[in-house]
């Protein structure tokens, strides 16, 4: 059974990925506004903005990875809307095929196209001045940190993939998400902000991650908070995969 499944999703993943490398647009537009969100911030506001010590683009490179992700989820959801409106799930449907290979390979598609989008986001950070001494296992936490969380975000992608009613509404979840890092530590530090303000930015998610992976890239001890940022990611995954998964059975029943 479990190699069924991997063939099939396997199979659906290259499907997938040849409609996204047919439109490379999705992937350039995803990294294009992260990338406007570093330039001027660095270049128009990074004068007015005190941070600390070091470089602004150093502390502002983890907020703007997670808007990178959450920009690229809204096409996880643009394209299961589409599949869901084309009648491909129902040709699947009638294939002797695992059920869920479906929206794995739309969620595992997601990974790999935000992957590409984070690296073009890195590059451009380091032209303008981005730099980082961390070691191996830190590069390795960063990259395990942003996959669940891309993981997490995707699966929340799929229940609006499913269930919206026009292609608007089938991105426009995505808008609360990359508003998210703005009330967080991830543009200026959180000491700044007014009181209610500051202690929905303490206490929300996006700021422990984004801390966590400023810290390993700054070569900083992390402590405990790398397991709050995993557990609020990982807590994310499991609800969202679980609403995803019970969205899906429905929508195929």
């Amino acid at each position: 059974m479990s190699t069924h499944f991997a063939a099939d999703t396997t199979v659906l993943l290259g499907r997938s990925m040849r409609h996204v490398t047919r439109s490379l647009d999705t992937i350039i537009t995803t990294a294009v506004m992260p990338i406007a969100f570093l330039l001027l911030f660095v270049y128009v506001f990074g004068g007015a903005i005190s941070a600390g010590p070091g470089r602004y683009v150093d502390y502002l490179l983890p907020g703007i990875l997670l808007i990178t992700v959450a920009t690229g989820v809204s096409y996880t959801a643009f394209r299961l809307f589409l599949d869901l409106q084309s009648g491909i799930f129902e040709r699947f449907q009638s294939m002797p095929i695992a059920r869920s290979s479906v929206l794995w390979a739309h969620v595992l598609t997601s990974v790999l196209a935000n992957a590409i989008s984070l690296v073009l986001v890195l590059l451009a950070a380091l032209l303008m001045g981005f730099r980082s001494g961390a070691g191996v296992l830190a590069w390795l936490a960063v990259g395990g940190i942003l996959l669940v969380f891309t993981l997490a975000l995707t699966w929340m992608a799929v229940v609006p993939g499913l269930t919206a009613k026009s292609v608007d509404g089938a991105s426009a979840f995505s808008y609360p998400l990359v508003f998210l890092p703005f009330v967080s530590s991830a543009f200026v530090p959180t000491a700044s902000m007014l009181g209610p303000v500051r202690a929905f930015a303490e206490h929300q998610p996006v700021t422990s991650i984004v801390d966590t992976i400023r810290r390993l890239f700054a070569e900083q001890p992390v402590g405990g908070d790398i397991w709050v940022a995993l557990a609020w990611c990982v807590g994310a995954l499991v609800v969202a995969y679980l609403l995803a998964m019970a969205t899906y059975r429905r929508k195929a029943a």
